[in-house]
Formats: C-alpha cells, structure tokens, sequence
C-alpha cells in the first residue's frame, strides 16, 4: 500500500516539478544570419545535465544553448527527452562546426566533430527551415 501511494504520489508531482525545472535556466541572446532568438541558457554542470529532459514540446523559435566553460570536444544524448531536436556546435570564434538531428530517447552519444565551446538545441528542422548552416558564424549575448 505504501508503495502505491509513494507511486501515485509521485506521478502526481513530478510533471510540477518539471514544470518548475524549466524556470531555472536563465536567458542569452543568439543571433545568427539576422535572426535573433532569446534561447534558455545552460552554463552550469547541472544545468547542461537537465538540459531539455521531459518536456514535451518547444515553442517554433525556442531552444537553449550550452555553455562547457572551455572550448572541447562537445557530446550530447536524448536521455529522456521527448522531442526530436537539432543541435548546431559552435566553436570559440562562434563559427557552426556540425548541425546534427538527434532522435527523442536516443541514448547513443552524437558528438562535434571539432572542440567547441557551445552545443545549440532547437527542434529538428529548424535551422534548415532559417537556411543556417555549417561555417555560419553565431553571434552570442549574454
């Protein structure tokens, strides 16, 4: 009985915490080919961690954008993470390395293909639909 109750219990307040989740990510302006997106900001360990996990959908224009502190090789998976996204890494001097689709719940690791100092999440399709491309350079305001 106690375990039905701590199940339900928790089922309940989980999609509140999520919710509240998203709330702690602060904001950075990306502008890129003239367009300018105010995109969810994850510059801490346990920021990047949470990342985009659980939720269920993104407004057309909203993403987030990963900060490693130092320029390395960038890595990224869909571990419970619901929707297909893009990602575009992004190397020091703001030059786009790879723009590469990853799949909801995917767990296999996709990876720059050079050291980069941010990874840029937007649904899939997205940068193709604004014509951005590998070599476009990203402009980032904090």
């Amino acid at each position: 009985m106690k375990t039905a109750f701590l199940l339900l219990f928790l089922s309940l307040c989980l999609p509140l915490a999520v919710t509240s989740a998203e709330n702690i990510f602060g904001t950075v302006s990306v502008e890129v080919k003239s367009k300018v997106v105010m995109l969810e900001y994850a510059d801490t360990f346990e920021l990047r961690s949470q990342g985009l996990m659980y939720r269920k959908s993104l407004c057309s224009d909203c993403g987030m954008l990963f900060y490693y502190g130092q320029s390395k090789q960038g890595s990224m998976w869909m571990r419970n993470t619901f929707i297909p996204l893009d990602v575009a890494f992004i190397r020091k001097d703001g030059v786009i390395t790879d723009i590469k689709a990853m799949q909801a719940h995917d767990e296999n690791i996709t990876s720059s293909s050079q050291n980069v100092l941010y990874a840029w999440e937007m649904n899939q399709g997205w940068f193709a639909h604004n014509g951005i491309v590998v070599g476009d350079t990203v402009t980032i305001s904090e």
